[in-house]
């Protein structure tokens, strides 16, 4: 089992950047692959971005593309979402989750993940 910890969310103003961490331990992180989702007040949690377990491959959701960069470092346990030109409809709580390397459901779908953490609220004001 992999436990997963997010840091790195706060309040910025429109415009800003933020890159959001995600933590991993207790198991090999790089046995996982791991995404990003995202849950705005009385909103489903939505995804937001996706990596492969080595990093080739990444997906984003429509909303974010070309906004944010989804990456990883194996070496240290770690991903993360480097977030520009935040807006305030990006503000939510902010997951990371993780799923074996090998699975092969779709990468936006939340049933796709078995590892979650606890979020990180991200606040965009106007």
């Amino acid at each position: 089992q992999v436990h997963l910890v997010e840091s790195g969310g706060g309040l910025v103003p429109a415009g800003d950047s933020l890159t959001l961490s995600c933590a991993a331990s207790g198991r090999t992180f790089s046995n996982y692959a791991m995404g990003w989702f995202r849950q705005a007040p009385g909103k489903e949690r939505e995804f937001v971005a996706a990596i492969s377990w080595g990093g080739s491959s990444t997906y984003y959701a429509d909303s974010v593309k070309g906004r944010f960069s989804i990456s990883r470092d194996n070496a240290k346990n770690t991903g993360y979402l480097q977030m520009n030109s935040l807006k305030p409809e990006d503000t939510a709580v902010y997951y990371c989750a993780a799923r074996w390397a090998s699975y092969l459901g779709s990468w936006n779908s939340l049933v796709s993940y078995g590892y979650w953490g606890q979020g990180t609220q991200v606040t965009v004001s106007s």
